[in-house]
């Protein structure tokens, strides 16, 4: 077949660009790169191999050379490993495939000095090899195929692909060293490089030079390991390796030995993976059986609530021929499964108590993902309810617990009150908490979408019911505070009661097909109104978020609570029965449900005629000259 020219796709040619105008430091991460691809080739055909052993022929002992000609300026890295075929090479090394890659480089990839480090969390950390490479020759042979393929490149938006020559499977990459990146070259510095950053491959890899060959790295899987022999920089190489692209925030490895054994070394990030929130919900653990790679998408293994796990779990105990249908139902990998779970879930509860500041770094970046475990795993539902972590009305950046919340309740308080919404800073203030804070009530914040659904899930806590700072029914006269009752209650400011009860049953004739009631309000103690959800109602924020998804069309009634020691429902109160009073409450009444409308963050249903309204009461309290 003759050469042919090819594009690259635009996510990669993006890629590329920021590559090469990288002013990134570390341009030795290119070799850490293109050797844990080359690992994870052998990985993946030993895999193969289990079921089809002819791909290994007679080449059996994986490994990764290393080799230099340094007169051709040339630098070189084989592996013996699955190999890729010409569609393989035109999919793995012109495209992206990752989802949300796309959307990623768009809010990253502007600028010409972006974190190179990040490109491993798209799996394409080839691309590296363009910061110290004027040209890329990838020459491959598919185990099982007779026929090699070269791919070529020099990163600027075009690569080449025709029939190549190759002794045996696996793959070669030539990288046509820049002048300027010439102590790549030099074989005691990419041995430096090799020991830094690739001592934990578990195969062979293997420098050649005038001396013979020689085993760079220990070539012993990392996990296997006891803990005191691996350091620091050695687990954070492996993080590397696995996915990660940050530092390591937690860093698990244990041993577990019984009815089963398998040991485990999990990671969690210190910032949020690009593809957190992906529909796939896929986790990052990758699931070994005697030291063989099975497979990096074992549904089972962990659940998707804990999808931002990365790490290795490695079963003694699974058969090497295992399905990834098998383990769809494996009794040892529910077991597996049950245990990762309450041991991660033991050490977020010890650095939670030991260490908030860090722990709060962590609730930030993957609370909400924390949270959907409250709706989908009840068998750890108690234990999750131990570690999740709130904002509330008693502090600007504080978190606080469950536990925290409840030891705080005050005497005759029932409930766990909570409001949500979409942004912190609106709920906190938000007209409905106002008698809260008067009477010294605590009340979680929650701006999380999965809250509208763990908390009916969940229902209660220690014996105390979730119960929404939205609702009707907030009872809080029956709650005992040390707060003197004459300031959160001034008698002598309000109107007659029946002054009240007229300008409500106004209020109710005027409102009739907009609302579901008019009541004086328990909570109000600054605001005129609000709007609140009746008892077995939809909470507002529910509503709001279904129909921003096209899921509900109906709108439900809310009931309006007006505040009755209010400067100007005092006045609308004591105009009631006057002269011409009757047309001044019908439009005061409608402005003030759009008042409350528009707290609650809804669109106003006739913006013309609340601008109307407006101003004429504006342009009424103005002297007329």
């Amino acid at each position: 077949m003759a050469e042919e020219k090819l594009r690259f796709e635009t996510e990669v040619s993006r890629l590329l660009h920021i590559v090469a105008n990288s002013l990134y430091s570390q341009k030795e991460i290119f070799l850490r790169e293109l050797i844990s691809n080359a690992s994870d080739a052998c990985d993946r055909l030993r895999y193969e191999a289990l079921t089809d052993p002819k791909l290994l022929g007679d080449d059996t002992e994986f490994r990764v050379l290393v080799s230099v000609d340094k007169k051709a300026r040339m630098l070189e890295i084989s592996d013996n490993g699955i190999g890729m075929n010409r569609t393989s090479l035109i999919s793995d090394l012109g495209t992206i495939a990752r989802s949300g890659t796309s959307a990623y480089l768009e809010e990253h990839g502007q600028g010409d000095d972006a974190d190179l480090n990040t490109i491993g969390q798209f799996g394409v950390g080839f691309y590296s090899a363009f910061m110290v490479a004027d040209e890329v020759e990838v020459i491959s042979q598919r185990a099982g195929d007779e026929q090699a393929w070269r791919w070529l490149s020099d990163g600027t938006g075009e690569f080449t692909i025709a029939e190549g020559n190759r002794d045996g499977r696996g793959t070669t990459i030539r990288l046509k060293m820049r002048k300027t990146d010439e102590e790549y070259l030099d074989n005691s510095r990419l041995r430096q490089i090799i020991k830094t950053y690739s001592d934990h491959i578990a195969l062979p890899i293997v420098m050649t030079g005038d001396d013979g060959e020689e085993t760079v790295n220990e070539a012993s899987a990392l996990w296997t390991r006891q803990k005191k022999n691996v350091t620091k920089e050695q687990y954070t190489e492996f993080y590397r390796h696995v996915g990660g692209f940050d530092e390591p925030w937690l860093t698990v490895h244990w041993h577990v030995e019984g009815k089963l054994e398998y040991r485990n070394l999990l990671y969690v990030p210190s910032a949020k993976p690009f593809d957190l929130f992906d529909p796939s919900r896929k986790h990052g653990v990758r699931l070994y059986v005697k030291r063989v790679f099975i497979t990096d998408d074992a549904e089972n293994l962990v659940p998707a609530w804990l999808r931002f796990l990365r790490g290795v779990v490695d079963s003694e105990d699974l058969p090497l021929n295992v399905s990834r249908e098998i383990l769809q139902d494996n009794p040892t990998i529910a077991r597996m499964r049950s245990t990762i779970v309450k041991r991660v879930l033991s050490e977020f509860r010890k650095k939670a108590e030991k260490k908030a500041d860090e722990y709060k770094l962590f609730w930030d970046n993957f609370g909400p993902v924390i949270k959907e475990g409250l709706y989908e795993d009840f068998e750890n539902r108690d234990a999750i309810q131990k570690i999740v972590r709130f904002y509330s009305t008693t502090g600007n950046d504080d978190l606080v617990s469950l536990d925290d919340y409840v030891g705080r309740m005050k005497k005759g308080q029932d409930a766990i009150y909570y409001i949500s919404g979409e942004e912190l800073d609106a709920v906190r203030r938000s007209p409905q908490l106002e008698g809260f804070a008067a009477k010294g009530i605590e009340v979680l914040l929650l701006t999380d979408a999965v809250d509208e659904f763990w908390i009916p899930a969940v229902g209660i806590y220690e014996g105390k019911p979730f119960k929404s700072a939205t609702r009707a029914g907030a009872d809080l006269d029956k709650i005992e505070t040390d707060i003197e009752e004459d300031s959160v209650k001034d008698e002598d400011n309000s109107p007659e009661k029946g002054k009240v009860d007229a300008l409500i049953a106004m209020f109710k004739l005027t409102l009739n097909d907009e609302v579901k009631d008019v009541r004086v309000s328990e909570r109000l103690t600054d605001s005129a109104v609000c709007l609140v959800s009746d008892e077995g109602d939809m909470d507002l924020r529910v509503e709001r978020m279904l129909k921003q998804q096209n899921q509900l069309q109906q709108s439900f009634k809310r009931i309006l609570e007006i505040n009755p020691r209010h400067a100007l429902i005092t006045a609308l109160a004591q105009s009631v029965g006057k002269e011409g009073a009757g047309e001044k409450v019908e439009e005061a009444a409608r402005l003030l449900l759009d008042q409350a409308r528009i707290i609650e963050g809804e669109q106003i249903p006739d913006p013309t005629a609340f601008s109307r309204r407006l101003n004429t009461v504006m342009a009424s309290a103005l002297p007329v000259e």
